[in-house]
């Protein structure tokens, strides 16, 4: 499993990328609202770093909007992968852009069927969201569970993003499953790389280096 950081901040997206961890970025219209910056000038930043697909949503819910915003965000970089809400009038648009050879990544996703009709219409990723599923007392991991199982039964050629992570478990459990992706917030990431007994351990070589004569 890869790791993309979700995330629109820029000094963010700059430590994580330099962590060397990530293999992408994805956003969404909350995450770029937060930073109060430019949509095209701050996608145009973070491909100066990201050398990974970068996934960037339209707004539109209609069919030749949501061309229109596509093919827009398409020319801004090569690695630019557009972002569609899981509609019908999503999925016609996943059609005609998979034919026009623009990447897509099918947001908003909370059934194995939606998973699949998005696979079926040309998506190149689907994005499961596990903890929205599991604010609303469902379970987001058995939704990640099941989408993995069918695209692997029938070697679907679209790649499965584990979307809306809220803590480590989720990222591990979506290792475990075979998610191809997990999106996290930088806040995980660095969870990610924690633990406290490797605090412990650091603490101590470092207390026992100072008895080292002469260091």
């Amino acid at each position: 499993m890869r790791f993309f950081l979700d995330s629109a901040n820029m000094e963010e997206i700059t430590r994580a990328w330099e962590m060397g961890v990530i293999s992408g970025v994805t956003t969404n219209p909350s995450l770029v609202a937060k930073e109060g910056a430019e949509f095209h000038p701050l996608l145009r930043q973070i491909a100066e770093i990201v050398d990974g697909p970068i996934s960037a949503e339209v707004i539109a819910l209609d069919y030749e909007g949501m061309l229109s915003e596509a093919r827009a965000l398409a020319e801004i970089d090569p690695k630019i992968v557009v972002k569609i809400p899981m509609t019908v009038e999503g999925l016609r648009a996943v059609k005609t852009l998979a034919e026009e050879e623009i990447p897509t990544n099918v947001t908003l996703v909370f059934t194995p069927i939606q998973a699949l009709l998005a696979a079926r219409a040309g998506a190149t990723y689907v994005s499961p969201f596990l903890g929205r599923l599991d604010d609303i007392g469902e379970v987001g991991l058995k939704l990640l569970e099941d989408i993995c199982q069918i695209f692997a039964v029938h070697a679907l050629d679209c790649r499965v993003i584990a979307a809306s992570i809220r803590n480590p478990v989720h990222v591990l459990e979506a290792a475990k499953i075979g998610a191809d992706y997990a999106t996290v917030p930088f806040s995980v990431l660095k969870q990610l790389s924690s633990h406290p007994l490797t605090a412990a351990g650091i603490e101590k070589f470092l207390a026992d280096w100072k008895k080292v004569p002469g260091r």
